[in-house]
């Protein structure tokens, strides 16, 4: 295993509590919902402090300086074979050690020869078939890491090439989060003004890094072949395992059918335009009964409402700036421009809209499970195995960025009780645990619009309040 001791971007050599909290959280959390990741071995801490502009709008402020002690087999990553890179034609920019081409086939055989050796032991006598079958599988394995990270919400916030493992590892935690209400434009880079690295884009910026990796392995691999294996294998790799993933999430687990994709798309659908958090939204999928009873739908239909978002989430959720050819866009627009004080007719209205989309997208739900059970004998044996597929993808329990500020702010004023009680929570993310410690919900300066509310009590696994929308991760 190789240790990396993560220093800051003002190559000071000093990082600071705030981020290494949230890095050491979230690679554990990554790492207990089985996404290939980094790990984090320690956090410490001193008393020593560093003037950070957390914003970058000219207020900076002291902070205590840390240091994650970060593990993984390498830390070698795509960009790492971007030093060899020639000049630009436009900017003439070019890498540091440009025309070291030994270094560069020196590097490409400890890679392979170290992280892929039955490639190496394969094709030891033919260098070009190693490198294309080393590039066709980095490109397997990025494209499957992606899946894992679209199917639990999550967002990494800066996927350049140099943020790329080159084993196929989340690395590098820096303003990522996890989706609370579901929005497949959601960037979570306070920093990403064009949203090159939003929710949606995730997939596509991936396969554009691979891309630059090809470019950095010629002449070792000529880009007509690693072009057409990108062009093959990360587009199918990544739409089999995301839809595989998909099924479980869903409980379908006795057939594959095409029109299961079309499924998935209908329910996040249906997420976006309700507002549905999207961790518990799946959770809850879990105890939708096959059952045809109206009485019990309509009593899963109200926990499933329970998790949409209130009038005032979606006001800040959908701004005037939409499609004006979306089916939706004058709700969305009338919910947005109203008053702050919604009268009761209004709220009825928006209840009902929820109410019938949410109903029409579990009664599709209920025909794709009945297609499950046609041949089945044992209809309660199917359904415990259904459950016991979708607890164990549907996680409980996810580092949501207000549960992470609550233990940033904690330890910042010297407590750190609540950073373990979080991991302690994030080890077991699909587990039910009896002690769902609740949170305090301080007043932050990043909720100042809040300032005057009494916050209450919440739970690790609840929905966020209004104020988390308002915190800033860059």
């Amino acid at each position: 295993m190789t240790c990396l001791c993560l220093s800051c971007r003002q190559a000071d050599g000093r990082k600071v509590l705030r981020s290494s909290i949230r890095e050491f959280l979230c690679s554990e959390a990554m790492f207990h919902l089985g996404i290939p990741t980094t790990r984090a071995g320690t956090c410490v801490t001193s008393d020593s402090e560093v003037v950070r502009d957390i914003f970058y709008d000219g207020n900076p402020k002291k902070e205590r300086c840390t240091v994650v002690l970060r593990i993984a087999p390498t830390f070698i990553r795509f960009g790492s074979f971007e030093i060899f890179k020639p000049p630009d034609e436009y900017t003439g920019r070019k890498g540091p050690s440009v025309n070291r081409n030994d270094i560069r086939i020196q590097m490409l055989d400890y890679v392979i020869g170290t992280f892929y050796p039955e490639i190496q032991e394969a094709h030891a006598d033919n260098s070009i078939q190693r490198n294309a079958t080393f590039f066709k599988e980095i490109t397997k394995r990025t494209a499957r890491l992606v899946a894992e990270w679209q199917c639990v919400g999550f967002c990494h916030g800066v996927l350049n090439t140099d943020n790329m493992s080159i084993v196929g590892l989340t690395i590098d935690y820096g303003p990522f989060g996890f989706m609370d209400r579901y929005d497949p434009e959601h960037i979570c880079n306070g920093s990403d003004n064009t949203g090159r690295y939003a929710y949606n884009k995730q997939p596509e910026i991936c396969k554009w890094n691979l891309g630059k990796l090809a470019e950095a392995l010629v002449p070792e691999l000529p880009l007509e072949i690693s072009e057409l294996i990108l062009e093959e294998e990360y587009d199918a790799e990544f739409e089999k395992h995301y839809l595989q993933k998909m099924r479980k999430k869903l409980g379908l687990i006795q057939l594959e059918l095409e029109e299961d994709s079309k499924l998935v798309s209908e329910l996040l659908e249906t997420m976006h335009l309700t507002g549905g958090d999207f961790t518990n939204i799946f959770y809850l999928l879990s105890s939708f009964s096959v059952d045809t009873d109206p009485s019990r739908l309509e009593d899963f239909l109200e926990k499933l409402m329970s998790q949409c978002a209130s009038v005032e989430e979606l006001r800040v959720a959908f701004k005037p700036q939409m499609d004006p050819s979306s089916e939706c866009e004058g709700f969305h627009r009338a919910v947005h421009d109203r008053q702050p004080a919604i009268d009761h007719q209004t709220k009825n209205h928006i209840d009902f809209y929820i109410w019938k989309q949410t109903r029409f997208c579990m009664l599709n739900f209920r025909v794709r499970l009945h297609k499950e059970v046609e041949n089945i004998s044992d209809v309660d044996a199917w359904n415990t195995e259904r459950v016991k597929v979708m607890n164990s993808n549907n996680p409980k329990y996810i580092l949501r960025n207000y549960i992470a500020q609550n233990a940033i702010e904690a330890a910042e004023n010297g407590d750190f009780s609540e950073v373990r009680n979080v991991l302690k929570l994030l080890e077991n993310p699909f587990q039910e645990t009896e002690d769902c410690t609740e949170i305090e919900e301080e007043t932050t300066s990043t909720a100042a619009a809040c300032a005057q509310a009494t916050r209450s009590r919440l739970p690790y696994c609840s929905k966020p309040p209004l104020w988390a929308s308002e915190l800033c991760v860059t």
